[in-house]
């Protein structure tokens, strides 16, 4: 019989490894376990494997597991697991204890208090965005049109702009990201919300998609981490999330820059732009507005204190 044809090495070494090898340390062979034994075990297990956060990555996949919110999990302590739930949670501790984020193990994460399918096709939404798209949300000048036109770039996973059509169903969304992958999981995250007819997506770079003076607003989260820095990430994020989703070039905002200026040419006299940015570029970015003819240009800050957010506006006319 010919080998199977399984392109990924690990999972081919995965396949050709003893069944014992997926059982971790933290879950033996042994007694059932209850709910409180397997979260302590797994969670020192992943911290023995320098794993940032375990007890909440440990507390993600058993709840995925049981269907249920995390928070939820102090409700079922008492519950004995099945053999076969004990023999998924070993998997999943492994994956994570290997390196993977917990997001791409369980395929979701919360964001904007829905929930996106996450995989290696995209960047892993983060709290972070959130603001992004509050701020948004908050723009009393950008909702005060009837039906605007809203294009969020670097769409990725489709957090952002699935999270505004489902709070503002009555704009026209245009979501563009250069990776057909991204956009393949942004439609389905759209599809599974409910706002596919809401949305149109494009694999396109803004200055190639619309006609001057057609948004009136773009908005963001493009990749702002200089190059240089990438090969020090952690691994969950090195070695496991689109490098093209994290690779601002040189100085972290030359990715930002190119559509800054698309945007001068697409936005409507009055038009705004919303970006994220990297905790030490709100200066540097803030300058790149102004200089492109953008005023009321604005930091602000995430709930660490760090600068997160910058807005601007086109003048009128």
């Amino acid at each position: 019989m010919s080998e199977a044809p399984i392109k990924n090495p690990s999972l081919k070494n995965a396949i050709a490894a003893p069944a014992s090898a997926y059982y971790c340390a933290a879950m033996p062979d042994a007694a059932p376990m209850k709910v409180v034994d397997i979260l302590t075990a797994s969670t020192q297990y992943l911290q023995g494997k320098g794993i940032e956060g375990p007890g909440m990555a440990a507390k993600l996949l058993l709840s995925r597991l049981l269907n249920c919110k995390h928070l939820e999990l102090i409700f079922k302590y008492d519950l004995v697991l099945s053999e076969k739930q004990l023999e998924a949670m070993r998997r999943g501790i492994k994956r994570v204890a290997a390196g993977e984020p917990v997001q791409y193990v369980i395929g979701e994460t919360g964001f904007m208090g829905h929930t996106i399918k996450t995989d290696n096709r995209a960047l892993i939404p983060r709290p972070e965005t959130e603001i992004l798209v509050e701020t948004v949300l908050a723009s009393a000048a950008l909702w005060q049109h009837a039906k605007p036109v809203i294009v969020d770039v670097g769409t990725g996973s489709g957090c952002i702009v699935v999270s505004l059509a489902k709070e503002k169903p009555g704009a026209h969304y245009l979501a563009f990201d250069v990776s057909d992958q991204a956009l393949s999981l942004a439609r389905e995250n759209a599809k599974t919300l409910g706002v596919a007819d809401h949305v149109t997506f494009a694999q396109t770079e803004l200055g190639d998609a619309l006609e001057p003076e057609t948004a009136d607003a773009i908005i963001s989260n493009l990749p702002y981490i200089p190059t240089a820095v990438i090969d020090t990430l952690q691994p969950q994020v090195r070695d496991h999330e689109p490098r093209v989703a994290l690779d601002g070039g040189a100085n972290g905002v030359e990715v930002i820059e190119g559509v800054v200026y698309d945007a001068t040419i697409v936005l409507k006299p009055g038009g705004l732009i919303f970006l994220e940015i990297g905790a030490d570029q709100g200066k540097a970015v803030s300058t790149m507005l102004r200089d492109a003819g953008f005023e009321n240009v604005a930091v602000k800050q995430d709930l660490a204190g760090l600068d997160r957010i910058v807005t601007g506006r086109l003048p009128e006319g």
